[in-house]
């Protein structure tokens, strides 16, 4: 978002039309099916994709599905795939997601699909408090997660700046640059602000509770177009195809919490997740939580412990942006390239799952 997007211009040192070409880690018809993750396209976005796949030169044998898990639509589209594997259904398929705030704002969400119920119904039913909490705006919940556990503001802010510090010093190591696919004239991450300090931060007016509240425009995420993609395939095709494996699926877990505290979701999520792969917190190397507000993100950290070294060590959210049914796949892609480059063994995804 903000940067002029220019159509990428053809390539004239290899055909990437042509399935030989080393363009292709593998065939394009060997994949069998793909999911993408997306929250705020229309309806139509289904058929957008399907497009976009068969522009891309993959066949129309590749089956094509879309799902939305609201923030996480990314990460659950690579569950789907690597589920499907696991089952035997298919051997080689895409999980994606993709996001364009710009196009698709999410603040027009609730005037152009309201939500379709009996409001009677809803209203009177024994779990009304919860039904009707699904329509609280992000940054209230984000609030009442700063309120209810008694958050400093200056804490926030001081864990803004620090996800671009260290967003700014993996960009200029070039971190980033192995798991980035220039779009026309866009390379670089843009949300980026190496001179942001918690006191710049501090001086923010809070936009959903302006007489008390502590969230800002800068220790929440930013609004941000993206699109991230992982090829996954079962062990014995990767060894076959003589492929380097980056990561293993050892476990996938979803937990519940009440609508308007949202943002506690990795609290419940990452013991579940680790009990699954029956290892402890502390054997995890690298954990990547996404920062959708600062006040769950830095709620998570500190009710679960961990080793703030471990958690989002290139940043996160606040300073890359959150483009909703693209993150998830983003953050996979960005915990193995920093497994890869550490030599690291366990890493965890987790994120905060709006309703």
């Amino acid at each position: 978002r903000g940067a002029p997007l220019k159509a990428p211009q053809p390539r004239h040192d290899q055909d990437a039309t042509d399935p030989a070409s080393s363009a292709y880690l593998i065939p394009p018809s060997d994949v069998q099916d793909i999911c993408v993750g997306n929250v705020l396209s229309p309806p139509t976005s289904a058929v957008s994709f399907r497009m976009a796949a068969l522009s891309a030169d993959i066949p129309h044998t590749t089956s094509l599905s879309t799902t939305n898990r609201q923030c996480s639509s990314g990460l659950q589209a690579i569950a789907n795939i690597a589920h499907a594997i696991q089952s035997g259904s298919i051997s080689i398929g895409i999980g994606a997601g993709v996001e364009s705030m710009s196009s698709d704002p999410m603040h027009e969400l609730y005037d152009k699909f309201p939500p379709q119920v009996d409001w009677e119904v809803v209203q009177n039913c024994r779990h009304s408090r919860d039904a009707m909490g699904c329509l609280i705006p992000m940054g209230v919940t984000s609030e009442n997660v700063s309120k209810k556990y008694r958050l400093d503001r200056s804490a926030l802010d001081r864990f803004a700046a620090e996800s671009h510090r260290k967003a700014a010093r993996a960009q200029s190591l070039g971190k980033f640059r192995a798991e980035i696919t220039p779009v026309g004239d866009v390379s670089r991450d843009d949300g980026i602000r190496p001179d942001t300090t918690a006191e710049t931060l501090s001086k923010l007016k809070p936009v959903f509770d302006k007489a008390e509240g502590s969230t800002t425009a800068g220790n929440s995420s930013q609004l941000t177009d993206g699109a991230a993609a992982v090829l996954l395939m079962s062990r014995e095709e990767a060894v076959k195809r003589k492929l380097p494996i980056w990561g293993v699926w050892r476990s996938y877990v979803v937990e519940g919490v009440p609508p308007d505290i949202m943002g506690v979701g990795p609290v419940y999520a990452i013991p579940s997740a680790l009990q699954k792969a029956k290892i402890g917190a502390k054997d995890v190397d690298i954990f990547e939580i996404n920062e959708a507000f600062a006040s769950q993100a830095y709620y998570c950290i500190r009710t679960l412990k961990l080793e703030e070294g471990k958690v989002n060590p290139n940043g996160g959210a606040i300073a890359l942006g959150h483009p909703l049914g693209c993150t998830g796949a983003r953050m996979v892609v960005t915990l193995l390239n920093e497994m890869r480059r550490e030599g690291k063994r366990w890493g965890v995804v987790s994120m905060c799952v709006g309703t």
